[in-house]
């Protein structure tokens, strides 16, 4: 399984709620718990910027990295990781999915349901 991990704070106090170093711990332990391996090289992180815009420095290799079919799996704590409007989410699921790559979102320790994935539209419902 080739895994990437991304992990985003924008502001002090995100930052003091939740760390990049604990998201990162986090998705790191899942990683090694299912058996996988997230090279360094793969290991994707955005200190001190927004959500609302598209343009981040690790956000953006990481789309360079999932465009070469580099990737089957992005972890992240949460979708609004990715982005913080919805509409933004969506885009970047459905490109990730073009080029074979989900996103996924573990669950917590004490939580025995499998990882959620986090799907493209057409796919939700169903359909």
């Amino acid at each position: 399984m080739r895994v990437a991990i991304y992990a985003r704070v924008s502001t002090t106090r995100q930052a003091q709620a939740q760390t990049i170093e604990q998201q990162l711990a986090r998705l790191r332990t899942f990683t090694v718990e299912q058996g996988w391996t997230a090279n360094t090289q793969h290991i994707y992180r955005d200190d001190g910027y927004s959500g609302a815009v598209l343009s981040r420095p690790g956000l953006d290799r990481l789309r360079d990295r999932a465009s070469f079919g580099e990737l089957d799996i992005i972890l992240i704590t949460a979708p609004d990781r990715l982005a913080r409007k919805y509409v933004h989410q969506v885009l970047l699921i459905e490109e990730f999915a073009k080029h074979g790559c989900r996103a996924s979102v573990p669950r917590p320790p004490d939580d025995e349901r499998p990882p959620r994935s986090v799907a493209p539209p057409d796919s939700w419902c169903g359909r």
